[in-house]
């Protein structure tokens, strides 16, 4: 979908302000952490994804969404899918605790599948069983879409010539996965567009922008 959380190529935002390398902090402020640890750990409805999880992130007013934190943000996609998938109320998630009455549940993590599931989560490679459309250093045009659900294909390459550069087999595909539809595994590559074909004339001639994308995304240039 298009929205604020597509922020390349946009202007009045300011110029980016990055922290100093050297003196950042692992965390801003102890909830963060507990926060990453929380969303690795948690128990999610049935089905959910990492691609589902970035969606509803997606979902968010774009007012909050610029005005919220990374790590805020993944606050709030927890409760959402909470709220969503029945398995917490409102009034649970404000106490932080389960209603009197309520079901109890017995399926979380138990301490000894906590490794094996960490070790296990973010793996997308899957395999596909119709040889890649695309080779090394084939021109490339991404496609101009604007698909009202998520995708992962960047607004400001849409359109676009690029070289591939890079093919990484197969992978989930995101844009059914996030939406529960399967996952629908496509070959992935590292297409490297030039800053001019993206931004214009006044960009510099030297650099180049790598975008992974997936092969329906693309069409021969």
């Amino acid at each position: 979908m298009n929205g604020v959380h597509d922020m390349g190529g946009m202007h009045g935002h300011g110029p980016v302000a990055p922290e100093d390398e050297k003196h950042e902090p692992l965390w801003h402020a102890a909830w963060e952490a507990r926060m990453l640890g929380i969303t690795r750990s948690m128990t999610y409805p049935k089905g959910f994804n990492i691609d589902r999880f970035r969606h509803i992130r997606e979902l968010m007013p774009p007012d909050l969404y610029l005005a919220r934190s990374y790590y805020d943000h993944w606050y709030a996609v927890c409760v959402a899918a909470l709220l969503n998938g029945g398995l917490a109320t409102k009034e649970e998630i404000k106490n932080g605790h389960a209603a009197a009455g309520s079901a109890k549940r017995n399926d979380a993590a138990r301490a000894d599948q906590v490794w094996q599931s960490q070790k296990t989560q973010g793996i997308f490679t899957r395999e596909v069983a119709t040889p890649p459309q695309f080779a090394i250093g084939q021109r490339v045009r991404a496609r101009n879409i604007n698909p009202t659900g998520h995708t992962r294909l960047p607004r400001y390459v849409r359109g676009k010539v690029g070289v591939v550069q890079i093919h990484h087999g197969g992978h989930v595909f995101p844009d059914t996965n996030a939406h529960q539809q399967g996952e629908a595994p496509q070959h992935l590559y590292t297409v490297v567009f030039s800053a001019r074909e993206l931004w214009g004339p006044d960009a510099s001639a030297r650099d180049e922008i790598c975008a992974d994308l997936w092969e329906s995304y693309l069409d021969p240039a």
